[in-house]
């Protein structure tokens, strides 16, 4: 907790040094990126917690190669016992399927035909982080951003542990939508459409932000995209329904991280507040639209965050979806975010010696209160800038 404070605390100073200086040397960018490689190797050699997800991806993988469907076959079920390698039998909610989306079911399944263990699923997230900073290094000079602002992507402490440390497949997502962002900036209209629909496959988080595609898009290349998604589910169909596993569950009684889902449940079913927080996040989309330029990253990650502030569970891997869209003065609240939300860690620390899964009231308040401060401030800035004087009578032709 100590080192992701401090490195969470310099992490926000570098932002700062990158909003007040336009440009860095081409070599400032390459030895960051170099530490940051350190960084993820470091963190790539530490074993994976005991109940990761990622035990759970091994396994969906699992059951695919031996003929089952993760839809349906419960973990914890003994008659399944057997199935199950060292690197399995630790998962995560034994007693519930799989939740995760077909996209990536088989993605899970494609990495590890070529090595089954652990190692080789985060190894492939690694080299999904390194092709977001690629991406990123072609996209930037088009934004008419300096190189240098890669760095607030490869420099975040989320990366190091959630993807190298505990490998979660929220990154393939991130970079699916990145390269769906940049085909979009280059009207690269069937490639945009493709790559959105499989990063939705993977998780369904940036479903949120399919206004800002109407219209950009031809409608074959939706088509397109959404037989595309529909041909993922076909090797899970259950008597010719499409399964969603325990997706339901998660949404009726998964908690965490939740102060705006935990105030709307009081008077709301879950359901209806899940539908609401899809609803803010299309509402945010549209609204973006409309104020943003055609190819602006602040319209990709706004949707996202609110939606996000409004779900019942909010991990910090979540916030892996919008580390490549924010780097804009006003994204500054959900960088503060990306930031203030490391303290929920604490949890997994209580759990381990035996306290209850609560999260502290003054870890929320932490969190969510610097987010606060940080809009509050971006917003008394803006309403209190001087207006430009006008010109003399004199000097008006």
């Amino acid at each position: 907790m100590a080192s992701l404070t401090l490195a969470g605390i310099v992490y926000l100073l570098a932002i700062r040094e990158f909003f007040a200086t336009p440009r860095f040397a081409r070599r400032v960018v390459v030895i960051g990126l170099v530490l940051a490689a350190v960084w993820h190797i470091e963190f790539l050699r530490v074993p994976s917690g005991a109940d990761d997800d990622i035990h759970r991806y091994l396994w969906d993988a699992r059951l695919q190669r031996l003929g089952y469907n993760p839809y349906i076959v419960v973990p914890g079920d003994p008659a399944f016992g057997g199935l199950h390698t060292p690197e399995t039998r630790t998962l995560n909610n034994p007693d519930m399927p799989s939740p995760y989306p077909a996209g990536a079911e088989l993605l899970f399944r494609g990495i590890t035909a070529i090595h089954e263990s652990i190692f080789a699923l985060k190894i492939a997230f690694v080299l999904c982080d390194l092709i977001i900073v690629l991406v990123l290094l072609d996209v930037l000079p088009y934004n008419q951003q300096g190189e240098h602002w890669v760095l607030a992507y490869a420099w975040h402490p989320l990366l190091a542990t959630e993807v190298a440390g505990s490998g979660h497949v929220d990154i393939v997502g991130a970079l699916l939508l990145l390269v769906s962002f940049a085909a979009l900036g280059r009207r690269w209209r069937t490639v945009a459409a493709l790559a959105f629909g499989l990063a939705v496959a993977v998780k369904l988080l940036p479903i949120v932000l399919l206004p800002l595609y109407w219209k950009r898009i031809r409608v074959r290349d939706g088509a397109l995209a959404a037989v595309v998604c529909g041909l993922l589910y076909l090797p899970f169909l259950d008597h010719g329904r499409i399964p969603i596993g325990s997706l339901g569950r998660y949404v009726q009684s998964f908690r965490f991280n939740d102060p705006v889902f935990a105030t709307l449940e009081r008077v709301a079913a879950p359901q209806f507040v899940v539908g609401l927080a899809v609803l803010i996040g299309f509402l945010t989309a549209i609204w973006m639209r409309r104020r943003s330029a055609e190819w602006s990253s602040d319209a990709f990650a706004w949707p996202m965050a609110a939606s996000l502030l409004c779900a019942p569970v909010v991990y910090p891997w979540y916030l892996l979806w919008m580390l490549p869209f924010v780097r804009s003065a006003s994204t500054l609240p959900i960088i503060m975010w990306t930031v203030s939300i490391i303290p929920t860690y604490y949890v997994w620390h209580l759990r381990a010696l035996g306290r209850p899964w609560v999260l502290p009231g003054w870890i929320v308040l932490l969190e969510y209160g610097s987010v606060a401060m940080t809009s509050a401030i971006i917003l008394l800035r803006r309403t209190t800038r001087p207006a430009a004087l006008p010109c003399p009578a004199e000097y008006v032709e």
